[in-house]
């Protein structure tokens, strides 16, 4: 390797840290309560075909971007076009940005997993009373399991590439598959709960019978996908540069979007199924995983089981996206100072980045999701809570917008640029696909997507 930043030791590996990384909140919070407010088989659909037609051109870009360069997003687009190297600042901008409001719902998490084990003893919880304390009305309680969660990431990224996060991934992300597919069976024969499967597979458009209905559709399925497959962030290519270079891309790119589409799904049936099965509203919003889902378990026949194994699960999709976040940042980081001759120090540039972290999230979880008026002044960019600042900013304007300045690069500006990287593991078969892909329908989706959500944050 040309940097000493770390490798990964398997290919085995590099899949099961990047499908950690995709595979998080984005997945089992946020995509569920979307599918509800898109209205089920329309949101799932345009999913689909945007993971197909930006997801996967986008990610075995990045992959190979950071392979071929070795280097982390700021340096990496810097070869690629010295006019480009501000795609790379701002895709490295991205996950501060996420990491400000991720380690606060990692320590929510945390909360309901610790006292998931409570229901063993007969005990239930109020779901609506237990998520206002947690969430709504105690930000200091809420601090220190949001410490917990940000002190358990640290450890994890300071054993570095291999020692902290290959190890950690490779036995989190099959159990957390594992998991995820017993809970959605067990959601999905319910008494009751084939309402929530019609929701998701039976064919019905009515969510986009209007142009309008349609755009927004489309803009919330768009900003779903880059925050789920965590493009556009700086971690895929940061991973890229440590794997292995006769590593085959195409099929590493095709799993890693095949994996997280999955794992959405089966999130989706989880939940949705148990939401009609005892009559809870699937928009119910971002409260939908803590309130709904607490009340099924509640009501559930061996809930108590059911229940841990679900928050177990939430919680190792949480804290590994959470690594593969962290370490976006101190990739870029180490780069910066290998290239101006210092030491690859991960241990401090791991504690600075794990600094910025409880900066950020003690914002948000004092904010309580706008509840407390302790960090009002926060509420900046036209936005009413602190989590909807930072949410704004990444998942609003900078994922897709750098999304599509990559697409653009890669081509129109340096075509072929990656050809021969992605060819040194594979033949490239989908390279025709790849090229109308990145070239034409992709930048089209992301531009509509870019102004769909800034009309979404702001009007």
């Amino acid at each position: 390797m040309e940097q000493s930043k770390g490798q990964f030791n398997s290919n085995f590996g590099f899949l099961m840290a990047s499908l950690g990384s995709a595979i998080g909140l984005g997945n089992l919070w946020s995509f569920p309560y979307k599918v509800g407010v898109g209205g089920g088989f329309a949101f799932f659909i345009l999913y689909v075909i945007l993971c197909v037609a930006v997801g996967y051109p986008l990610m075995i870009s990045e992959i190979a971007i950071g392979r071929k360069s070795q280097k982390a997003a700021i340096q990496a687009y810097e070869e690629i076009h010295p006019a480009f190297k501000f795609n790379g600042v701002l895709q490295t901008v991205v996950p501060f940005f996420l990491l400000a409001f991720y380690c606060t719902f990692g320590g929510y998490i945390t909360k309901y997993l610790v006292y998931s084990v409570k229901a063993f003893t007969g005990s239930k919880v109020d779901p609506m009373g237990f998520f206002e304390v947690t969430l709504l009305s105690n930000g200091a309680q809420g601090m220190i399991w949001m410490i917990i969660f940000l002190v358990l990431t640290v450890i994890i990224v300071l054993g570095g590439v291999s020692g902290g996060i290959e190890k950690f991934c490779k036995v989190a992300m099959p159990a957390l598959f594992i998991m995820l597919l017993v809970i959605a069976i067990r959601s999905s024969t319910l008494p009751g709960a084939g309402d929530g499967l019609t929701f998701l597979f039976k064919p019905h458009f009515e969510g986009m019978s209007t142009a309008r209905g349609f755009f927004d559709t489309l803009t919330l399925a768009g900003g779903q996908m880059f925050f789920s497959l965590s493009l556009a962030s700086g971690c895929l290519i940061a991973y890229g540069s440590y794997l292995d270079r006769s590593q085959n891309l195409e099929k590493n790119g095709l799993i890693i979007v095949i994996g997280d589409s999955t794992a959405a799904l089966l999130a989706s049936l989880a939940i949705m199924p148990a939401c009609f099965a005892f009559g809870i509203e699937p928009g119910a919003g971002p409260g939908l995983l803590f309130i709904s889902m607490q009340t099924v378990f509640n009501e559930m026949a061996g809930g108590a089981f059911f229940g841990f194994m679900f928050w177990l699960l939430v919680f190792f999709a949480a804290l590994t996206s959470s690594i593969g976040m962290m370490e976006g940042g101190i990739s870029a980081i180490l780069d910066s100072r290998i290239k101006s001759g210092k030491s690859a120090n991960r241990f401090t540039v791991t504690v600075l980045m794990g600094a910025w972290a409880l900066f950020g999230n003690s914002l948000t979880t004092l904010d309580c999701l706008g509840a407390s008026d302790t960090v009002s002044w926060f509420h900046i960019l036209g936005q009413s809570d602190v989590l909807s600042v930072w949410d704004a900013v990444a998942e609003g304007i900078l994922m897709p917008f750098t999304g599509l300045i990559m697409a653009i690069l890669i081509g129109w500006i340096a075509p072929g640029y990656i050809d021969d990287e992605i060819r040194k593991g594979s033949d490239f078969k989908t390279k025709k696909f790849f090229d109308f892909c990145i070239k034409y329908l992709g930048p089209v989706f992301m531009a509509m997507i870019v102004y769909g959500q800034i009309t979404s944050f702001w009007g």
